[in-house]
């Protein structure tokens, strides 16, 4: 015949263990002894820096129970008979509008802009330091556009942890344009007389808008640019520092051995590429890395051959 257990156990097996009442704010991780003295004296015996346990999450409690608390007392040959349960939870508040917009302001790298709070985390949040990033920023459909958009944003607290807000703005600023001041063609070197920047309001895009002649000037159109375009850098590429057929200056390493000379270039290639470079006197072709405008390096770090960098 089972066993039926009373009402009674049935319902204290229902139902969770109560929080402790008062819980201690903690804004710092981890949980050190210094936080355990403020609200059980014996603890003070210990160095007050001393990690006792990770601080709770945003929202979460970490409580310790009397018998946890007896147990960690004695593994620091402290006297604790007996505690009453207590617990920790990082402290919360409404988020600042005022200080929303400086996070948001100093994420965007336009003087004068104008940031419009419309919707804001309702949410309580940690206390922390507030950050939005540019990428973060939703964009309207048009530049022009004074649609609202949402920018997801964070507080960053404790050990570098996260807890995620978000805002609903709408934002114009004064945003200068580098155009096409005439036709600018494929693949040639774009001079400052053929660009001129355009001041502007608008949204501030996260896309790559060129708003200085420094960025233009001298880089690559990878396609034709009609007169009047505006220009973002992802239309644009640097010009190679090695072009096919130049001489370049070319050294060899291996070891503490060192050999110079000039060879021809038979690809192009920017700072950091492999390119391939004929020695005009043995008439072969080997393998550089770019170092440079006209400069290209070979190293050989195991030599097998002590002739075989003289016969490249």
């Amino acid at each position: 015949m089972k066993r039926r257990l009373p009402l009674l156990y049935l319902a204290a097996a229902l139902v969770p263990p109560a929080w402790p009442e008062g819980c201690a704010t903690v804004d710092h991780d981890p949980i050190t002894a210094h936080d355990l003295a403020a609200r059980v004296p014996v603890f003070a015996r210990l160095d007050a820096a001393t990690p006792i346990a990770p601080a709770p999450g945003a929202g979460v409690r970490r409580v310790f129970r009397s018998l946890e608390l007896t147990s960690l007392a004695k593994g620091y040959a402290l006297d604790l008979p007996a505690a009453e349960d207590l617990c920790f939870e990082w402290p919360m508040e409404t988020l600042d509008r005022g200080r929303v917009r400086e996070a948001m302001q100093a994420a965007l790298p336009f003087p004068d802009t104008k940031i419009e709070i419309l919707e804001i985390s309702l949410y309580p949040v940690p206390r922390g330091a507030l950050e939005f990033r540019r990428d973060d920023l939703g964009a309207p459909a048009s530049p022009d556009s004074p649609t609202p958009v949402v920018w997801k944003g964070g507080v960053r607290y404790g050990a570098n942890q996260h807890f995620a807000i978000w805002a609903r703005v709408r934002i114009t600023a004064h945003i200068p344009r580098v155009v096409a001041a005439e036709p600018i063609p494929r693949g040639k070197p774009i001079s400052a007389s053929q660009i001129r920047v355009e001041p502007g309001n608008g949204f501030p895009e996260s896309r790559d808008t060129a708003t200085s002649i420094d960025q233009v000037a001298g880089r690559l159109a990878l396609r034709p640019l009609a007169a009047g375009a505006e220009i973002h850098l992802g239309q644009l590429e640097r010009p190679p520092d090695v072009k096919r057929g130049d001489a370049v200056a070319v050294e060899v390493l291996s070891g503490s051995a060192r050999l110079a000379f000039t060879g021809t270039s038979e690809s192009d290639g920017r700072t950091g590429d492999t390119i391939t470079v004929l020695n005009p006197r043995s008439n072969r072709v080997f393998s550089a890395r770019v170092e440079g405008k006209d400069r290209a390096l070979v190293e050989i770090r195991r030599l097998d051959d002590p002739d075989a960098s003289r016969r490249n």
